[in-house]
C-alpha cells in the first residue's frame, strides 16, 4: 500500500462537506470520516438534511438524535485506529433541546412539540432552525472536562446542504440579522460563528467532471470567501477510470481507429466480428474519447481553483461499506487527512 500523504488540513477540527446533488458529497463525507479515524482520529459525522444516508452507507439501523458507534477506522503504523460516531440532526430534537437547556423547557418543550409548535417555529424561521443544527455540531466540536459523560471528538465532519445553501446554512449570523437581536439564540449564532470563520474549520466542496457542477464549485468557493468563510478542499468524484492512451484518445475522436487491426484481435479472442459489431464500437470508442476530452477540460478548470484537489474513482453498482475504507484510504493517500 502506498504511505499515506501528510494531512492538508491539520489544524482542522470541523470538516463540512457540501457539493452539488448528485455529486456524491454524503459518500465524500463518509470516506472523510474514515480517513480521519484511520489517523487515529475519534470522529463524528454529522448529517442535517433528514434523509439517514449515514444509515444506509453504513448498514445500520436509521440513526436517532443520539451518538451511535457505527465504525472503526483501519489501524495505523502503530496498530491504533480511531472511531466514527453519526449523528443525525433533525431541527425538532434540536429546538426541543435547545429549550430545556436555556428555558428549562423540559415536559413543556415535549408539549409544545404535540401541539405543532416546534414544526411551525423552524418552518417560519429557517435562520432559527439553522443556528439550532449548527449549534449542534459546535457543541460537539467545542467538548472539554465540563461536559461530563459526552465523548469528546477529535474532528467533526458535517454532511451539509448542497453548494447552492451552503453559505446561507453557515452564515447564521446574517440569517438572523432581522429576526432575533438579542437573547439566548443571537449568542449561539455569535459563538457558532467564531468557530465557523476560524481555521479550526473548512468548507471542502464536492464536484464531477461536468460543466453545471464545476462552475458552481467555482461560484461556491467565490461565495464562501465574499462571506468570510473558509475554503478547503475540491474533490472530484465518480471519476472514470483513464484506461487508454492520449494517442489512442485523440484516433479514436478523429475517427482514426484501426479498424482492420481491432478485427484482427476480436478474432484472435475468439468472437465472431461482424461490421455491425465493428460499427458499435467504433462509435462507443468515439463517444467515450469525447467525454473523456470534456472531462479533462473540466479537470483544468478544477486546477485553477486554487485549491488542493483529490480524485475519487467511480465505484460500479453503487458503494458499500468497503468501498467506503477503499475510498478513505484514498483521501489519505491524497493528503486530504
Amino acid at each position: 500500500m502506498t504511505e499515506a500523504a501528510s494531512s492538508d488540513w491539520p489544524d482542522v477540527q470541523v470538516h463540512v462537506v457540501t457539493g452539488k446533488g448528485g455529486t456524491g458529497k454524503s459518500t465524500v463525507a463518509a470516506a472523510l470520516a474514515l480517513a480521519l479515524a484511520s489517523t487515529g482520529k475519534n470522529v463524528l459525522l454529522c448529517e442535517v438534511e433528514g434523509r439517514q444516508g449515514i444509515a444506509r452507507m453504513f448498514d445500520v439501523e436509521p440513526l436517532p438524535y443520539a451518538e451511535i458507534r457505527i465504525a472503526q477506522g483501519l489501524p495505523g503504523p502503530d496498530g491504533h485506529a480511531g472511531v466514527v460516531h453519526a449523528l443525525h440532526i433533525d431541527p425538532e430534537s434540536a429546538l426541543l433541546e435547545y429549550l430545556a437547556m436555556y428555558y428549562k423547557l423540559g415536559r413543556a418543550g415535549r408539549a409544545l412539540d404535540r401541539f405543532g409548535v416546534i414544526d411551525f417555529a423552524t418552518t417560519i424561521a429557517p435562520g432559527v432552525r439553522d443556528v439550532l443544527l449548527t449549534g449542534k455540531v459546535y457543541e460537539a466540536a467545542q467538548r472539554n472536562s465540563r461536559n461530563k459523560g459526552a465523548i469528546r471528538y477529535d474532528a467533526v465532519v458535517l454532511d451539509a446542504p448542497p453548494t447552492g445553501r451552503i453559505t446561507q446554512f453557515l452564515n447564521v449570523n446574517s440569517e438572523l440579522a432581522g429576526l432575533a437581536k438579542v437573547g439566548p439564540i443571537k449568542s449561539q449564532s455569535d459563538t457558532v460563528m467564531t468557530l465557523f470563520r476560524s481555521e479550526r474549520t473548512k468548507v471542502h466542496l464536492v464536484t464531477v467532471l461536468e460543466e453545471m457542477p464545476v462552475q458552481e464549485t467555482a461560484d461556491g468557493i467565490d461565495d464562501l470567501r465574499a462571506n468570510d468563510l473558509p475554503v478547503g478542499g475540491v474533490v472530484v468524484n465518480l471519476v472514470r477510470p483513464q484506461d487508454l492512451s492520449a494517442e489512442t484518445l485523440a484516433a479514436a475522436r478523429a475517427g482514426e481507429l484501426d479498424r482492420t487491426g481491432i478485427e484482427e484481435d476480436l478474432r484472435k479472442a475468439g468472437l465472431e466480428v461482424d461490421d455491425a459489431l465493428l460499427d458499435g464500437l467504433l462509435t462507443e470508442a468515439h463517444d467515450h474519447a469525447v467525454r473523456r476530452g470534456l472531462e479533462d477540460s473540466q479537470r483544468q478548470l478544477v486546477a485553477q481553483l486554487g485549491v488542493p484537489t483529490y480524485e475519487l474513482p467511480r465505484i460500479a453498482g453503487g458503494v458499500e461499506l468497503g468501498d467506503l475504507y477503499e475510498l478513505a484510504a484514498q483521501l489519505r493517500r491524497q493528503g486530504m487527512a
